[in-house]
């Protein structure tokens, strides 16, 4: 082999992925994720209505972007996108916990508060209330049951578009 050269067609293949780069395909594919991100969010509040766990909607409601308790950031050069929920119970829902006063640990706890509509309202003013026990509560698993269903949709989705972009950006250059 002599010195100097490259494989051949390398050097074709590399210039052309610059310039299906140039020509906008890092942008498709930024606003495709964003779009993916999308979905995903509503696969997350569709597990979250599909397994009750859906009270006061604050949870379900900080997976919509625009939420105050939603994460929705993007790194625009890097092409990272980190999409979730802000609300601080949130894992506990998906993972389960037990009832147990996180501030002095004991196994009993006061919850002020009244009852309404057999439903309990919480209300740190409240005279009246209820004693928790301790108690393992189950997670719903919405988050882990989002992400398994969205990781099948997202994979088959992804090898279309890659073979779209390639198909446009190399089409007629082997």
């Amino acid at each position: 082999m002599s010195k100097g050269r490259g494989f051949g067609g390398l050097d074709a293949f590399i210039k052309s992925v610059d310039r299906a780069a140039s020509k906008g395909v890092k942008k498709e594919i930024a606003l495709w994720g964003e779009a993916a991100a999308f979905q995903f969010l509503d696969e997350v509040q569709n597990e979250i209505i599909r397994t009750k766990t859906v009270d006061t909607r604050r949870l379900l409601n900080s997976f919509g972007r625009g939420d105050s308790d939603n994460v929705w950031q993007i790194s625009k050069g890097g092409l990272s996108l980190e999409v979730g929920t802000n609300v601080d119970y949130a894992s506990f829902v998906n993972d389960g916990h037990f009832t147990v006063d996180p501030n002095s640990g004991k196994d009993r706890r006061w919850v002020p508060g009244r009852w309404s509509n057999n439903r309990f309202v919480y209300d740190p003013s409240s005279k009246e209330g209820m004693l928790l026990k301790i108690k393992w509560v189950d997670g719903t698993g919405y988050w882990d049951n989002a992400q398994t269903i969205f990781q099948k949709m997202f994979n088959k989705s992804l090898d279309k578009k890659l073979q779209s972009w390639i198909d446009r950006s190399f089409e007629g250059k082997a």
